[in-house]
């Protein structure tokens, strides 16, 4: 948060402390929207099957995988294009296993 001067940067900071102010909002709602266990662990069971699937779906396939997946092609070169294929693979029949039972959970 320092420039190449040695003054701070202000913009930064601030961007960085309305970050942390608009996460901790976002917490203090849900905090108080929450009233049992029955709504904290599975939201008060109102969680759609579409928004189950997007849930997963972005959690499986984060910006995180596919960085890794890049760094392991940029290491590995041929071998690292066959684990990423082998990754998308695996995808739909994560996606039908676990999609079942996160659906029956809002039951």
């Amino acid at each position: 948060m320092i420039e190449a001067g040695g003054t701070p940067n202000l913009v930064a900071i601030a961007f960085f402390l309305g970050f942390i102010a608009l996460s901790l909002g976002i917490t203090w709602v849900a905090s108080r929207r929450t009233h049992s266990t029955d709504h904290f662990y599975t939201a008060g069971r109102s969680v759609t099957a579409f928004q189950n699937g997007l849930a997963l779906a972005g959690d499986y396939m984060s910006a995180a995988s596919f960085l890794g997946i890049a760094g392991l092609v940029a290491t590995s070169g041929f071998d690292g294009l066959i684990y990423s294929i082998g990754f998308l693979v695996g995808w739909p029949i994560v996606t039908f296993l676990i999609a079942e039972p996160l659906r029956n959970l809002a039951r």
